[in-house]
């Protein structure tokens, strides 16, 4: 028998995955230091490695605003230093963690619906961002990430030198 939906899974569309699987390759989906730049770290790996509890999948909304390309996700009750925001020129990982403030015991509940814990999400981009000028900010619990667009039309004059 399937295992009810929480009313998180139901009203976001988001859906509980074991930690051990994943939208893209984890090489790709953790990008090296030099392959990316962290936007905003607050943990280190470490911190985020895949445990045998439940990884949320984060639901969110991209969208092309003329010249960068957005994501917004819902992140309520994750402060800013559980975040971690990586992102390269095709590639944006989201992890974090969203701790409950008290303990209640299991049966003391009459309804238990919101997702605590670990979660995380990959997005391949639908194309290239200019990675060193992007932008993460996060206002009553949404969390805006903003990446310029990189132009592959646009060429660069470049000014040749006499020795």
């Amino acid at each position: 028998m399937a295992e009810a939906k929480s009313f998180f899974e139901r009203i976001t569309g988001a859906r509980t995955v074991p930690a051990t699987s994943a939208e893209v390759p984890r090489e790709r989906a953790l990008p090296a230091t030099e392959r990316g730049r962290n936007v905003n770290v607050g943990q280190n790996d470490e911190d985020y490695a895949p445990q045998t509890e439940e990884e949320g999948e984060l639901t969110v909304d991209i969208y092309d605003n003329d010249d960068e390309i957005v994501i917004q996700a819902f992140i309520g009750g994750v402060k800013p230093e559980d975040m971690d925001v990586q992102v390269t020129d095709d590639l944006v990982t989201l992890r974090g963690k969203r701790a409950r403030s008290q303990e209640v015991e299991g049966e003391k509940f009459f309804y238990r619906e919101l997702y605590w814990g670990v979660f995380a999400r990959s997005i391949v981009l639908p194309q290239e961002v200019i990675s060193d000028e992007a932008e993460a900010s996060m206002k009553n619990g949404l969390l805006t990430i903003k990446l310029p667009k990189r132009d592959r039309n646009k060429a660069q004059k470049l000014r040749v030198k006499s020795d």
